[in-house]
């Protein structure tokens, strides 16, 4: 068994050493979105019937398929096209990109940085950075996924304030306990929104990811990376990608460079623009007058 793996690695080794080498790899995304709709509708006055019809819808957008295209020193990942559902074309987009989707992923893991194009209320933007920097564990566990043997690893990363997956309702009994203690009463709070004291941004998540070292190339779909052999599956707490097929050395080839056009920003800016944003929406929708549009000044 040892030195069919040994023969395949060398075979694949082979490929990659190819001047116009390239691979492709589809993977399956599923987000738990429980907390997140919690999140969402707030103080509202909701059956558990209809909670659990927004859970369903919500559990269908974040069902998504990502292609990979890889060469041997950079990526790009996209969300596979598909069909929004009637009526939830504009909410569905901004949806997605309040959770940490949309636009194609490009990483080059040689210069490490990455870019990335973002709609995010009508606004275009292009995040560009460097890639982040995983501390790998290598774990001594491992399994099969599909025909290949794969080895879990394990990092602690920091949470992307713009990524909304990471969603979580705020320990109730902490927030009681803490009014208990105040001893000053901000009177500014009774014409805020409840919103941010309802929800929480954990600082850090767990990564669990396997990888495979018969595909000896240091990528993964999204922004992960920097393990020997490609990331087959990842697992954040809240999102999993998994891979269901990769092809090697494919014969169409895919223009691999960064793409997307609009305001280019730092990650850093990013999150802060999207948390703004998020907030003003937020309080304006919890006032008075109820709905109301958020726009950008051009």
């Amino acid at each position: 068994m040892r030195k069919l793996i040994l023969a395949s690695i060398l075979l694949v080794s082979g490929f990659i050493q190819a001047q116009e080498f390239q691979g492709l790899a589809v993977y399956e995304s599923k987000t738990s979105t429980a907390d997140i709709t919690k999140a969402f509708s707030g103080n509202r006055d909701i059956t558990p019937e209809m909670q659990k019809q927004i859970e369903e819808r919500m559990r269908k957008m974040f069902e998504k398929t990502f292609i990979l295209n890889f060469d041997k020193t950079a990526s790009i990942c996209k969300e596979e096209e598909k069909l929004d559902a009637p009526g939830q074309q504009g909410g569905g987009r901004m949806m997605s990109s309040m959770m940490g989707g949309g636009g194609t992923h490009y990483k080059n893991v040689k210069e490490k940085q990455f870019s990335v194009d973002k709609e995010f209320f009508g606004k275009e933007f292009v995040v560009k950075d460097s890639l982040p920097k995983y501390d790998w564990k290598l774990e001594g566990e491992s399994k099969q996924i599909g025909s290949y043997t794969c080895f879990k690893a394990t990092a602690v990363v920091k949470v992307s304030a713009s990524d909304f997956r990471n969603f979580r309702p705020r320990n109730r009994d902490k927030k009681e306990t803490d009014k208990k203690v105040e001893t000053v009463k901000d009177t500014t709070k009774t014409s805020k929104t409840n919103f941010t004291e309802d929800w929480e941004m954990p600082k850090e998540n767990t990564i669990t990811a396997w990888y495979c070292p018969e595909i000896p190339i240091n990528q993964g779909p999204e922004n992960y990376w920097g393990l020997p052999g490609l990331i087959l599956e990842v697992n954040d707490g809240k999102t999993v990608m998994l891979c269901t097929k990769v092809v090697m050395n494919s014969k169409e080839k895919v223009a691999i460079k960064p793409v997307g056009k609009g305001k280019q920003v730092t990650q850093k800016e990013y999150d802060e623009i999207v948390k703004k944003k998020t907030e003003e929406m937020m309080e304006m929708n919890s006032g008075p007058n109820g709905q109301r549009s958020i726009r950008f000044n051009r």
